[in-house]
């Protein structure tokens, strides 16, 4: 099949083109590249840097390849940087999805995935979140998140464009052969974050607040392995071709794990101490955040064989410790 990757070169993205390809699927993928590395893009993929927000150039690409599937990753993704710059936020990741959407329904595109995130459900009093707990979320990142679910399910209604959208918890870990991974300047995530302590790039970790309403006072995640999330993909769209009505999956391992905790499970693993110190909360931080991954098992059937703490801090160490400066590593 034909299929757009829109965000395709970002850590994610990346990891779905490398199924695709490997499925044997055409894939082209789209990335300004703000986030993204074109080394990422698994070959024979084709990689074209530009921006989902220039019609022009989607109408370009969507005159000369008659795309089955659409999947979209192009967003901007830090709660902090959409805390101090909400404007962009919604510039970026809604107005890029409404371009899309446009192009789509010109050219008669009626397949996307859609890259969504726990983030939407803000902090809800529920232990375990499923996809109908309510959102209502706390920072802009996830604000524009569920604005962009909403006009997806109104372009449903209005052009019968079909969509899956997939909730992702904490996304962590590496692909297994260590060829793609997590290359992020400057890294916002934990789990690679804590690792450069022992990798001799920083002398400690900043936890962000010791007063939440959790096990140990540090806020709980629920992490998902990328590889299983890149798997809950492709499952996505085998289900929406096969002609089965538009829904909402959330993707995690229905676990969670506090801050303190993933530091002490990579002091274990690496046997080296991590220094901890201890700074205020946040803005727009959730207590928790666990997902119920009970609906995505029984309707695609997936089934995650890496979203296990161990699986996930092991491929990240190996590719972090084999590509000590990113995909800028052997320049």
């Amino acid at each position: 099949m034909n299929i757009l990757v829109v965000g395709g070169a970002g850590y994610i993205g990346s990891h779905i083109v490398k199924q695709l390809t490997d499925s044997n699927h055409k894939v082209i993928v789209l990335d300004n590249l703000q986030t993204g590395h074109a080394e990422a893009v698994t070959k024979p993929a084709t990689f074209i840097k530009g921006n989902v927000k220039d019609k022009a150039l989607l109408r370009e690409l969507f005159s000369k390849t008659s795309f089955d599937v659409v999947f979209h990753f192009a967003a901007n993704s830090s709660v902090e940087e959409s805390m101090e710059d909400p404007l962009l936020y919604f510039d970026n990741n809604v107005s890029g999805l409404i371009a899309l959407l446009e192009v789509m329904n010109e050219f008669a595109v009626k397949t996307i995935i859609f890259s969504s995130t726990a983030a939407v459900y803000g902090d809800t009093s529920e232990e375990i979140i499923t996809e109908d707990t309510e959102t209502t979320p706390k920072n802009p990142y996830g604000e524009s998140k569920r604005m962009m679910e909403k006009i997806i399910q109104w372009c449903h209604t209005a052009y019968d464009i079909k969509y899956v959208v997939l909730r992702y918890f904490n996304v962590a870990g590496a692909d297994l052969a260590g060829v793609i991974g997590e290359d992020h300047h400057p890294e916002t995530h934990l789990i690679p974050i804590v690792l450069e302590v022992p990798l001799g790039k920083r002398n400690f970790i900043t936890i962000f607040g010791d007063d939440y309403d959790t096990k140990d006072g540090t806020t709980v995640r629920d992490y998902v392995h990328v590889v299983d999330l890149a798997t809950a993909h492709l499952l996505a769209m085998d289900y929406l071709l096969a002609g089965n009505d538009s829904t909402i999956f959330n993707v995690g391992s229905s676990t969670g794990f506090s801050t303190l905790e993933i530091i002490q499970s990579v002091e274990k693993y690496t046997q080296q101490k991590i220094p901890v110190k201890y700074g205020s909360r946040r803005e727009g931080d959730p207590h928790s955040l666990i997902a119920s991954s009970k609906k995505i098992k029984e309707v695609l059937g997936w089934e995650p064989l890496y979203t296990d703490l161990d699986s996930i801090i092991d491929s990240a160490w190996k590719w972090h410790t084999s590509h000590p400066n990113g995909y800028k590593n052997e320049q």
